[in-house]
């Protein structure tokens, strides 16, 4: 039965209980006046009965006014009764004693309260989690673990890609679950807990269940969430009923997603402890701690925050083995990018090899998620299939945002976001070390109402301080060519963003890098901390003189000032591809990295790639977007960079 109808039963019963309260506690009908017999045997005498019905003990009468009463009758035998009453003219009905009256009124009268006792119970159930799973309406401390049997567990390492170190890892779990004595014939002992780490959406989730897949075991699955509640020891008591759930399944994986949710530091964080918290993490490391043998049982836990965990969690026998589940690399996204095409059908032109090399720094779920987009595409144009073009329109959706065609902005604003635009990308086209230019658009994308972006050409997983200056240099390309064109006096907020990333980018070179020759290989930055995560609250100190304050602030200002004028000295010496590009991007409103080959090179680009087919129509956009989010604050490695 889905939510809908439950709830609407539910409601259905709730206004029928208090239909029938209002009714009992109404005025409804005129309760029935109570006679003694010798006053009934008067008023039949005095002719003032109209008509009586005899049913059983009870006598029902109704005087000639209409009024009604009662009367219990004590004679056995209505004989001399009878003949009273046809003296007197009086009506005489006789109708068979209802033996279940006074049960169907009692039951009557109960059933709102009933009801109401079974409405509560019901919520009681919901408020308790104890109607998902089956459980008492008082089953506080009962594991919420879902268990999934080894038939129920389809996925298998084949369904697993870009993480191949990390399946190398686990591939020993499989072979203990599926052969124990093969690692105890010579007293080794197969790791109870391992830890996955990785950023969301690479996979952590869909490699466990893989393991149990490929090992034929139950698996049980649970959110750290599910753990904590309202009544302290309600916690530890679920761990407690999982562990002897999971002992009776042996041998079989118990995984818990989100640990943190449950195991951060003890005692440490703004406001102190959280009792039930606490109480749920010190069961969780006492069930682990093999007091008591868990042969069989593994336990695998998930976290993207490893550094807010408990110490005491990572000890040798307990978390003793980590597993890192990073972002996959070309050669991974490549191998996911197929796992996930099996799905819908493709046509020849396919290639996931250039969308590979394309989405450097995409996840697993950002992938897959390119794919469906890919499938939506191809299903909005009515094509059997899914094709190039459909993974390259979803791309730019994923990276640069959906397009925003109707909004509409004077001609002026958009010839202002092309220069713009323009300047950002003939800067990074000329500056030594950038990434190159994929594609300039003046479509507003997202949040964005002008794009460049940046890809590089393969997995970056550090920058040198060359490259770093000529990103500065490229971010503040677009202000520099509004300045340019229309005069210090016109120049808009657009280069906000800007301006805020290129002076993060300075400062860490300059405290966190080591890269200044001014300051040294030093650091200055200091780590607040976070409190609310587990961090200790200590008195905020500086770890820095003001002199050593002031240098830096001059040192931060020397690297933007020497970018800024490196920057405005190119577009001043390519001023003519400054306007060669604004018109191009004018009239196409997208251009790629062929188009912006040949404007580089001195000659007129022609239409872009697909230009003209339905959907190309006009647009307008305004400032410049954001960068595209990134695991971290650090812009080393970003899958795309949008200026």
């Amino acid at each position: 039965m889905s939510e809908l109808a439950k709830n609407l039963i539910i409601w259905i019963i709730i206004a029928f209980v208090l239909l029938t309260v209002f009714n009992t506690m109404g005025p409804g009908e005129q309760p029935r006046e109570e006679l003694t017999y010798s006053e009934f045997l008067r008023e039949v005498r005095g002719g003032s009965v109209d008509e009586v019905v005899l049913q059983g003990r009870k006598i029902h009468g109704t005087r000639r006014g209409g009024e009604r009463f009662e009367v219990v009758n004590p004679e056995t035998d209505n004989t001399a009764l009878i003949g009273e009453l046809e003296d007197n003219r009086v009506e005489i009905v006789a109708k068979e004693e209802d033996r279940g009256s006074m049960l169907g009124q009692i039951f009557i009268s109960w059933t709102p309260l009933l009801l109401l006792i079974a409405v509560w119970i019901y919520f009681m159930r919901q408020m308790q989690g104890g109607g998902a799973g089956g459980k008492g309406a008082m089953s506080f401390g009962k594991s919420k673990a879902r268990m999934l049997s080894d038939e129920q567990v389809n996925v298998r390492f084949t369904d697993v890609a870009g993480c191949d170190e990390a399946k190398e890892e686990v591939t020993e779990l499989v072979d203990f679950l599926k052969d124990p004595s093969r690692f105890q014939r010579l007293g080794g002992k197969i790791p109870k807990g391992v830890l996955m780490v990785g950023p969301p959406g690479t996979g952590k989730t869909l490699l466990a269940r893989a393991i149990a897949g490929e090992a034929g075991v139950p698996f049980f699955t649970i959110s750290g969430s599910d753990f904590v509640e309202m009544f302290v020891g309600v916690g530890a008591s679920r761990v407690r009923d999982m562990f002897e759930q999971a002992k009776k399944h042996a041998p079989c994986i118990i995984f818990i997603d989100e640990l943190d949710a449950v195991g951060r530091h003890r005692g440490a964080g703004l406001g102190g402890g959280h009792d039930e918290r606490e109480q749920t993490l010190n069961q969780m490391l006492v069930e682990m701690d093999g007091f008591e043998g868990h042969e069989g049982v593994i336990v695998i836990a998930a976290t993207n925050r490893p550094d807010v965990l408990d110490p005491a969690l990572l000890r040798p026998g307990r978390f003793d083995r980590q597993v890192v589940v990073g972002l996959p690399d070309v050669r991974g996204r490549e191998q996911i990018l197929k796992v996930h095409l099996r799905k819908v059908p493709v046509d020849d032109s396919i290639r996931p090899d250039l969308i590979a090399r394309g989405t450097p720094g995409f996840s697993g779920a950002d992938l897959a998620n390119l794919v469906n987009e890919a499938a939506l595409f191809a299903a909005r144009a009515n094509d059997k299939y899914v094709s190039m073009e459909h993974l390259e329109k979803a791309k730019d959706k994923i990276m640069m945002g959906a397009e925003r065609r109707s909004m509409v902005m004077s001609e002026d604003d958009k010839r202002m976001t092309a220069y713009h635009e323009a300047g950002h990308a003939i800067v990074g086209r000329l500056v030594p070390d950038h990434d190159p230019v994929y594609k300039v658009s003046i479509i507003p994308r997202g949040r964005a109402l002008g794009v460049t972006m940046f890809l590089p050409e393969e997995d970056q997983y550090s920058q040198s301080k060359q490259q770093l200056e000529s990103r500065i240099s490229s971010l503040f390309g677009g202000r520099i060519a509004e300045e340019q064109i229309y005069g210090a006096e016109k120049v808009t907020t657009g280069a906000s963003n800007d301006i805020e990333v290129a002076t993060g980018i300075a400062r860490k070179m300059v405290t966190k890098w080591g890269l200044s020759e001014k300051l040294g290989p030093l650091s200055y930055e200091e780590d607040d901390g976070e409190v609310f995560l587990g961090r200790e609250m200590q008195q905020r100190h500086s770890n820095m003189s003001d002199e050593t304050a002031r240098a830096i602030d001059a040192e931060i200002r020397a690297i933007i000032d020497r970018n800024y004028d490196r920057a405005e000295s190119l577009l001043r010496e390519h001023e003519d591809k400054l306007h060669m590009m604004a018109e191009a991007l004018m009239q196409y409103e997208t251009i790629d990295s062929d188009q912006i080959d040949a404007i580089m090179d001195g000659r007129k680009p022609g239409p872009p790639k697909g230009w003209g087919d339905p959907g190309q129509g006009t647009a307008s956009s305004g400032e410049v977007g954001d960068d595209r989010g990134r695991e971290g604050d650090d812009p080393v490695g970003d899958p795309a960079r949008q200026h």
